[in-house]
């Protein structure tokens, strides 16, 4: 090789070289909204809140503040929702430099197999529209998301080409939060510990795309303990092929779940309060404490979604 191939071949190496540093720098750092914020953001307009400021001598008002109404809880996000709405709750949230939990719950025909909290959007077309504008309203601001509570496991309920909409829409909605919300991790709900099991549950979570998002989440809305659903999101894990990961609904978990109840049993109480960490990557409250399951168990009366201080304050004392 002559001198002046040499010095072009040497050239040629370090501007390789300066390329590669430079791609390398110019890549967006990994989102990462826990780093990014201090602490989990108080939805002061929750349910409980609501309630309290509403009934400030009620006997029970105290310790549904302290206990519930102080503590970050998810907010819920479903038909009607505005895209105005979700941005305004994000934006409160990095206002104070801390971080919103919300939850994506406006699938067509949700809630297939419990039937206390039906609804959703009126078609494939209509939640497509709604979950873009969802994602895009979150924006580059940092957040959590659960997509979607119940919505792979109630397959047993649904037929085949219902099955195959829901896994179409769920993909669609990792795909938007990937591409609109940099800064969010999203976990697509995978049920519990006593409901589907963990590779029957992965096999849909890749259904849904899953290599879209952060993870998934587990019992949501139940009662299950932090020991067996983290045991559970483990094996679903395994089964995912052990990259993936997950967070835990531990909002009324504190007793455990009281066999065959799922829809306000009796004796539950308040678990762990949301923290990093805790065997996954977060223990959240998702269910509002206090906000009924159905018109079933110890409140009959009370509608799917309603605060009842009956029930929060059951859940407070345990009984």
């Amino acid at each position: 090789m002559t001198r002046t191939r040499r010095t072009f071949s040497r050239i040629a190496t370090a501007a390789v070289a300066v390329t590669a540093c430079a791609l390398a720098t110019a890549q967006p750092a990994a989102a990462d909204p826990l780093s990014d914020t201090n602490g989990f953001y108080v939805n002061t307009a929750s349910n409980p809140a609501t309630w309290v400021a509403a009934h400030p001598t009620d006997a029970r008002a105290a310790a549904i503040r302290t206990q519930i109404a102080e503590q970050p809880i998810a907010a819920w996000f479903t038909t009607g929702s505005t895209g105005s709405q979700v941005a305004s709750y994000v934006g409160k949230a990095a206002s104070h430099g801390q971080l919103p939990v919300l939850v994506a719950y406006n699938i067509p025909g949700r809630d297939a197999c419990g039937g206390q909290s039906g609804g959703g959007a009126g078609s494939v077309a209509a939640y497509k529209t709604w979950i873009s504008t969802f994602a895009a309203a979150i924006a580059d601001r940092p957040a959590v998301v659960v997509i979607e509570p119940d919505a792979l496991g109630d397959f047993d309920c649904m037929s085949d080409a219902q099955i195959q909409d829901r896994l179409g829409m769920l993909t669609y909605a990792t795909q938007m939060l990937k591409a609109k919300a940099p800064d969010t991790w999203a976990y697509l709900d995978a049920g519990n510990a006593g409901w589907t099991d963990a590779a029957t549950m992965a096999g849909r979570l890749k259904g849904a795309g899953i290599a879209n998002v952060r993870g998934f989440a587990v019992n949501v809305s139940n009662y299950y303990s932090t020991s067996a659903s983290t045991t559970y999101a483990n094996g679903v894990n395994a089964a995912l092929g052990g990259g993936s990961h997950f967070v835990v609904d531990t909002s009324r978990n504190g007793n455990g779940k009281l066999a065959g109840e799922w829809c306000n049993p009796a004796g539950r109480k308040l678990g762990t309060r949301p923290q990093e960490g805790g065997g996954g990557d977060m223990l959240l409250w998702v269910k509002t404490p206090g906000n009924s399951d159905g018109q079933c168990g110890i409140a009959p009366d009370v509608p799917a979604g309603t605060f009842s201080p009956d029930l929060a304050t059951r859940l407070i004392n345990g009984t």
